[in-house]
């Protein structure tokens, strides 16, 4: 079975990247990582994007896009730059609240995912969204992923973030077999629920399990560290937490 390389989420250390990216990614390749997954651009344009992971050796996991950014006009240039960046995966990182406030709403932003996902796949990239911990909380008696998810075509892509999942009260292992082949990209993020600053290995996350799923049914090309809150400068927990994912 193919070894699932490692990349961060740039929103781990988005402070450090808005003084220094060139050299913020510079010191997440050295820590180890193998890839980045963007979260905003810094002014770059998207050839000096593609040029300094290359230098680096970094591959370039995803994005994280604007729901406008996907939608009208505004796709065109969306897709332009993520293609001429090297990047072939846009997530949707989160959904205003009127996007996602009942399962009507749902139903609605479900619709219009599956409306724009043929233009981006036919353009040679995937449209994808990332959720938070209220996907997984109960409206009306749904569960929002499930209405997402199930309403979707199998080419968007459910960026998993495991962490928020466990936090809604889902089990991350039972979504992936659930939605099999669509999380080509996972966000490892630990829980804890008696604190949010935990480092990945650090909480209750049953990693193993979460692992053999997705090397099994997730269709998993990148694990991806994304840690938001800090008992540590952000550099530092970033480092612990590519060191326990490596020891695990």
């Amino acid at each position: 079975m193919a070894r699932i390389p490692i990349a961060l989420q740039l929103y781990s250390v988005r402070e450090d990247c808005a003084t220094d990216l060139e050299g913020t990614i510079k010191a997440v390749a050295e820590m180890g990582y193998e890839g980045v997954e963007f979260a905003g651009y810094h002014g770059r344009s998207a050839a000096e994007l593609k040029d300094l992971c290359a230098s680096l050796n970094l591959g370039i996991a995803g994005s994280h896009v604007g729901y406008d950014t996907v939608r009208g006009e505004a796709l065109a240039e969306t897709m332009a730059f993520n293609k001429a960046m090297g990047n072939r995966y846009l997530i949707v990182p989160a959904l205003a609240e009127e996007h996602r406030n009942s399962p009507a709403a749902w139903q609605q932003t479900t619709a219009s995912f599956a409306r724009i996902a043929p233009d981006v796949e036919a353009e040679g990239l995937r449209l994808g969204y990332h959720n938070h911990r209220w996907e997984f909380e109960a409206q009306d008696g749904q569960i929002p992923w499930d209405i997402f998810c199930s309403g979707t075509p199998a080419s968007v892509v459910t960026q998993l973030d495991v962490g928020h999942c466990m936090r809604g009260g889902g089990d991350p292992v039972a979504y992936l077999e659930r939605y099999a082949g669509r999380a080509q990209l996972v966000h490892v993020k630990e829980y804890d629920p008696a604190d949010e600053t935990t480092v990945v290995g650090k909480g209750v996350v049953p990693w193993d399990k979460v692992f053999a799923a997705c090397e099994r049914v997730g269709g998993t090309e990148w694990y991806i560290v994304e840690h938001e809150r800090y008992a540590d400068p952000p550099m530092v927990c970033v480092e612990q937490c590519l060191r326990n994912l490596q020891s695990m």
